[in-house]
């Protein structure tokens, strides 16, 4: 069926459409309050559309598409999909850092307060996210300073312990593992700890205030002056946070600024009136600043674990309502969305504007900065190697092991300098004659480059062996016999940073300041690393599988559901009989067995 056919078919309720390329792949995701009018869209005269779309609908050689009762469930579903498919053609948020957040774990009759990365809903409370590690670090200072609240793990739910730890005996603690303090007087110092956390500052200060005073009074100086200190450090830390609003509101401020095709939106973080972070993302490839932004909103707190309940936009979007709804919905209380034109909120988004035009032009002169140091890297390293080509893809290789066993090898790939993670590869040793790097690189060059000549696919420019004359002679060799030229292979020697080249006898030395040298160390210290990492997560598997199979009562099938279920033996350790009994195939005798073993055998 033709594509317009399929189109005058639709149905004109909301929904979500999937654009599919000649392979049947998922190329673009959008969402439509009436489906058949928005997918029409696509079809009609592209006299004014954007490049962008233009050169989508180039390639839309299919579609299909999915009814929703509403618009807010087209939005989720869109959100869904596009982290499902990595759809091509849609705009995304390339942000792989996890912020800090600052737990309290209310779930506990002694809480604790610690700095971590992982939300859960598991009954303790979240503060955050922090985009200053040090803001962080600062504040839980402060309160382990000022309050002496545990640290430790111990589950104090059942019995006490005989005796404190050290932090105890050093005043870093105050020792409710011993009954030191009672579980009301505890609890009240995690309550004054939360109202810094909140922003209510100002009346823990009051409060320490008058039990300063009368301390004072009752002439006992020593608490006075400790009650004071207290006094001084809140004051310390809270000082470093801009204050922007007399109202104890929390916001978020996003504006954007454009260069060329790059975009780059600014997020101010406000809490109880205060500035307490900020992040910029960077969208490369964009020239849309109403189409960008919507997809920020989407994608951002998607994936966000607190709403503020107000969000300060610089510009109008079309789904301002439907974003407005959609955010109300998951926190679960009014949310506003807003685009001020004059007063307090219209001056913060200015300056989340002058902070989003300073990052851009910061951004884009360190691409420019690093694309000029990594072409002139790898223009460096053909003048010096002689090399006939522009070695533009290097592949380099390394080999791990440790004293034989668990022999793996790592391959990186580095296109114009920069490391290309998609194409990196892992490779288990087969050859079972334990410590012989010789022979271990001789198996991985011949997997790699046998299976490229069977698909028919392109060589690298450069393939660099991590090692001497006897490794890199052992992979010319098996180049030789695929029909390959030697050409494009050097070897690194660690010792002196020496590279051999096929065929010659003396070392290249390159010069230590050279772009050449670096690129190529780069790559070498990459497939070192990679190599490594592998390595270890065998290793520890082997290691684990074995502890794990010596348990009294466990067999491959429970070994296997007890990691699939704890995910490391580090986990099964600290579990419970209860958590163990609720992994499947293990009854409470056996989950009884398996502490025992643990508590006796091997140490937490």
């Amino acid at each position: 069926m033709k594509l317009k056919e399929k189109v005058k078919n639709l149905p004109k309720e909301p929904g979500v459409y999937l654009m599919k390329d000649k392979l049947d792949k998922i190329i673009y995701v959008g969402k439509a309050k009436s489906l058949k009018n928005r997918v029409s869209s696509y079809f009609q005269s592209s006299k004014h559309q954007r490049f962008k779309t233009k050169v989508l609908v180039e390639n839309i050689v299919d579609f299909d598409y999915i009814i929703t009762d509403t618009e807010v469930e087209a939005l989720i579903l869109e959100n869904n999909l596009i982290k499902k498919y990595h759809p091509k053609y849609n705009i995304q948020l390339k942000d792989d850092k996890t912020y800090p957040y600052i737990k309290v774990t209310l779930d506990e009759v002694y809480p604790r307060i610690f700095k971590t990365r992982i939300v859960k809903s598991d009954g303790a409370r979240y503060f955050g996210p922090y985009t200053d590690i040090k803001a962080v670090n600062d504040i839980l200072e402060l309160l382990h300073d000022m309050f002496k609240l545990r640290t430790c793990k111990r589950d104090l739910t059942e019995k006490k312990e005989d005796r404190a730890c050290l932090n105890f005996h050093i005043e870093k603690c105050v020792a409710p593992c011993i009954n030191e303090i009672s579980v009301e007087e505890y609890n009240r110092l995690i309550e004054k700890s939360i109202m810094i956390l909140e922003g209510k500052e100002e009346n823990l200060v009051k409060e320490l205030e008058e039990q300063m005073k009368r301390a004072s009074a009752e002439l006992n100086f020593e608490a006075a002056a400790k009650l004071r200190d207290q006094i001084r450090a809140i004051d310390k830390v809270t000082q470093k946070q801009k204050i922007v609003s007399d109202k104890l509101i929390n916001q978020d401020i996003i504006a954007l600024a454009q260069a060329d095709n790059d975009i780059c939106v600014q997020l101010l973080i406000v809490r109880s009136g205060r500035l307490i972070g900020k992040e910029d993302f960077i969208f490369e490839e964009s020239d849309d600043l109403k189409e960008t932004l919507t997809a920020f909103l989407q994608q951002y707190y998607d994936n966000a674990y607190y709403i503020p309940e107000e969000i300060l936009l610089e510009i109008e979007i079309e789904d301002l309502d439907l974003i407005n709804q959609w955010l109300t919905k998951r926190k679960g209380s009014k949310v506003e969305l807003k685009v001020p034109k004059i007063g307090e909120k219209k001056e913060l988004v200015q300056m989340a504007y002058r902070n989003a035009r300073y990052n851009l032009k910061e951004y884009r002169f360190k691409q420019k900065f690093k694309s000029l140091k990594v072409s002139r890297g790898v223009i460096e390293l053909q003048e010096h190697l002689g090399l006939e080509e522009m070695p533009y893809r290097i592949e380099g290789f390394d080999i791990s092991h440790v004293q034989g066993t668990d022999t793996v090898a790592s391959m990186v790939v580095f296109e114009n300098g920069q490391p290309k993670k998609s194409d990196y590869r892992r490779f288990k040793i087969k050859h079972g004659q334990g410590n012989n790097d010789f022979l271990s690189m001789s198996e991985v060059v011949t997997r790699r480059y046998s299976r490229l000549l069977e698909e028919g696919k392109q060589f690298p420019d450069l393939i660099l062996i991590d090692g001497g004359k006897g490794q890199l002679g052992a992979a010319v060799e098996i180049l030789h016999n695929l029909g390959r030229s030697e050409e494009q292979l050097i070897g690194l020697a660690k010792r002196e940073e020496e590279v051999f080249l096929p065929g010659q006898s003396e070392p290249i030395i390159l010069p230590r300041d050279s772009q050449a040298l670096y690129l190529i160390q780069r790559v070498r210290d990459e497939a070192h690393r990679f190599a490594v990492n592998y390595h270890r997560k065998l290793r520890s598997r082997r290691l684990t599988h074995s502890m794990i199979d010596e348990i009294p009562g466990v067999g491959p099938k429970r070994r296997e559901a007890l990691l699939n279920y704890f995910g490391s033996l580090g986990k099964i350790k600290q579990a419970t009989v209860e958590e163990l009994s609720e992994v499947e195939g293990i009854s409470e005798k056996t989950a009884s067995q398996i502490r025992e073993y643990l508590d006796n055998h091997i140490e937490p």
